[in-house]
């Protein structure tokens, strides 16, 4: 606590969190990775659960981020965008309502990178003046962090999601008992280690919009969960599909337990958001 970052010490190794919203029901998990453990350091993932937008325009918002393992306050910066991203994209809850149902891609990029610019220019703000009275300068990459926010729509008739990427990680949809990327433009880049980061190695907040059906499974994550599943690790691929594709959603502590499984050579941080929609 004496070298200035009070945030580290107070963060939790765990968050388990969740919800119930009509017929959808999130499950959520963030947990330090054992290399974290090993060094006595703190998790750098973060996550939020959290709706926006008025009655008539509301959006189930999930987050993840990853803060940068190099970055010194990466913690930091994962936590504070994971929040303030969701505060500027309730801002936009009207607009960004409309076009998903228009299914405007391009409109809801522009609606994304808006309201990622803004939570960023408030932050890099904030970190400047904090800087003035410690003895290290403000750096952006200091707190560098990739974000993937889902926004899924409240009303059951409304079929499209979105999903607003900065970075790696990012979402899959079980089907029929197999995981099929939900972003999968972007699979080339999920293991590339010049990916990008907020606030300063980004060009634009990438949109993807996809359509689901009661039943499938819907899984929000950082890398610590999509690259083993990118890389098409059978075993941990089938535990997962068996756990969240079952009649019954888990439990809170049971999905906890399960968002842990063992995935070899992998000790990063893991952070997981699970939707299941009931079918009517």
């Amino acid at each position: 606590m004496r070298d200035s970052d009070l945030f580290a010490p107070f963060s939790p190794v765990v968050l388990l969190d969740g919800a119930q919203i009509g017929r959808l029901t999130v499950r959520a998990a963030s947990v330090r990775g054992d290399s974290h453990n090993w060094e006595g350091s703190c998790r750098q993932d973060a996550m939020a659960v959290t709706r926006i937008g008025p009655p008539e325009a509301e959006l189930l918002l999930l987050a993840v981020a990853d803060g940068v393992g190099s970055a010194l306050y990466s913690h930091v910066g994962s936590y504070q965008f994971s929040r303030l991203t969701a505060v500027y994209l309730d801002r936009e809850a009207e607009d960004i309502h409309a076009a998903l149902c228009a299914r405007d891609g391009e409109e809801l990029r522009v609606l994304a990178t808006k309201a990622v610019a803004g939570a960023a220019a408030e932050l890099r703000s904030g970190w400047a003046r904090a800087a003035q009275h410690q003895p290290r300068p403000y750096a952006d990459q200091d707190y560098a962090t990739t974000l993937h926010v889902l926004l899924i729509p409240v009303d059951a008739r409304i079929r499209d999601r979105v999903l607003f990427s900065v970075g790696d990680g990012g979402l899959f949809v079980l089907r029929e008992g197999r995981w099929e990327q939900g972003d999968p433009e972007g699979g080339e880049d999920l293991l590339d280690t010049r990916t990008e980061a907020l606030p300063h190695a980004y060009r634009s907040v990438k949109a993807t919009v996809l359509r689901t059906v009661p039943g499938e499974v819907l899984l929000l994550s950082t890398d610590g969960v999509t690259n083993p599943l990118t890389q098409k690790d059978p075993e941990f691929a089938r535990r997962l599909a068996d756990a969240w594709g079952g009649p019954e959603v888990p439990s809170m502590s049971d999905f906890l337990w399960q968002a842990q499984t063992r995935a070899k050579s992998y000790d990063d941080d893991r952070t997981v958001i699970c939707v299941w929609e009931e079918q009517g």
